[in-house]
């Protein structure tokens, strides 16, 4: 079958399935299924519960000036 045979409804079904295919293959996660070495999930957890408790992280420019670089 051609596309040029395809009903309105079939182009359009065939158009939206390979959307779907490209942005699940465009959106895949590469880490899935990998586990976290326990430190750095216990980072990421002690930098979410102090998100929640309204602290923030360093500013970029601390980041930047503890690397030796500026930040403009």
């Amino acid at each position: 079958m051609q596309v040029k045979d395809l009903t309105t409804e079939e182009f359009k079904t065939l158009i939206r399935e390979t959307v779907l295919e490209v942005l699940a293959d465009s959106l895949d996660d590469p880490d899935r299924g990998l586990k976290l070495r326990p430190e750095i999930e216990q980072q990421l957890l002690a930098s979410r519960d102090r998100r929640a408790a309204g602290q923030r992280g360093m500013s970029a420019s601390d980041v930047a000036a503890r690397y030796g670089m500026t930040w403009q």
